[in-house]
């Protein structure tokens, strides 16, 4: 169904980490799809329905072909049995070539949760004779984005050149206000999201580019693009 399936702990994280590579995704005419495992509620200025609505509005900047949210608990985020099931149902359901998750070191346990959560989900999800909805399903790649709360260097194993979307990227972020807001002090996060994406453009030589890693080797089937 999907070619892409981004996980994110919390609704604007795959925004934050991979928003330039969803619209180039999409615009190169693949699926993508976002599951969001909380809502990101309790947060200083936001609120449940607030949350509910600039994700959406995101969600249609973005174009996605799909976005739901498994209602799992913020600040509490677990990778236990129950999520894991939760977890491989929807793969299973929406069958995605490739899966995208937070980087596994950070600070906020969410992410580290999360991350452990979707490498033990798509194990679960290819397996036989179980209780799990849905006919068997084994993502080709885990590749993880980087949405971190620590200030430390992020190694890619590659940059993806988003210097086309850059500009859909910063009006996704726009989105949640009560996130990100207007009147914060600088720099403010999307002063660092913008750094960090001309940082890691500038080690591709382009202007923005968004940094991923990967825990297993990637296979190219030809060279055409590298560059």
């Amino acid at each position: 169904m999907l070619d892409a399936l981004v996980i994110a702990p919390h609704p604007d994280d795959a925004e934050l980490g991979m928003a330039g590579t969803i619209a180039l995704l999409r615009a190169q005419g693949h699926s993508v799809g976002v599951l969001d495992l909380t809502d990101g509620e309790p947060t200083p200025r936001g609120s449940v329905e607030t949350r509910a609505l600039e994700t959406a509005a995101a969600t249609r900047e973005l174009g996605l072909d799909w976005r739901e949210n498994l209602g799992l608990p913020n600040r509490r985020l677990r990778a236990n049995l129950a999520a894991r099931a939760a977890l491989a149902g929807v793969i299973r359901r929406t069958r995605p070539r490739w899966l995208f998750a937070p980087h596994w070191v950070d600070a906020h346990p969410d992410h580290i949760a999360a991350t452990r959560l979707v490498t033990a989900a798509r194990f679960w999800a290819k397996l036989t004779k179980c209780d799990l909805p849905g006919e068997p399903w084994h993502p080709q790649r885990i590749y993880h984005y980087a949405a971190v709360h620590l200030k430390v260097h992020f190694r890619p194993a590659f940059v993806v050149d988003i210097s086309s979307t850059w500009e859909v990227k910063r009006r996704c972020l726009s989105c949640y206000a009560s996130q990100f807001p207007p009147d914060a002090p600088p720099p403010t996060v999307l002063d660092r999201v913008e750094a960090a994406a001309r940082y890691f453009g500038a080690l591709a030589g382009v202007s923005h580019g968004e940094a991923f890693t990967c825990r297993e080797p990637i296979c190219l089937r030809n060279l055409g693009g590298l560059f």
